[in-house]
C-alpha cells in the first residue's frame, strides 16, 4: 500500500484553514466535525513541529554569526 504524501508546511496550513472555515460554517454533521477536528489537530501538530525545526535552524544560523 503506497504511503500518503507528506504535506508541506504551507499545504498543511492551507488545509487547516479550510477545515476551520468548514467547521465555522455550521454546515457539518457531528461525524464530519469530529473527523475534521481530529485531522485539524494532527495538522496543527505537524505545523508546530515544522516551525520548531525552522526556529532551531535559525537559532543555529544566528549563533554562527556571533
Amino acid at each position: 500500500m503506497p504511503r500518503k504524501k507528506e504535506l508541506s508546511f504551507e499545504e498543511s496550513l492551507d488545509r487547516l484553514e479550510g477545515i476551520v472555515k468548514q467547521m465555522e460554517s455550521g454546515d457539518s454533521s457531528l461525524k464530519e466535525l469530529m473527523d475534521n477536528y481530529t485531522e485539524g489537530m494532527k495538522l496543527g501538530e505537524a505545523c508546530l513541529k515544522e516551525l520548531g525545526k525552522a526556529e532551531a535552524a535559525m537559532d543555529m544560523v544566528v549563533s554562527l554569526d556571533n
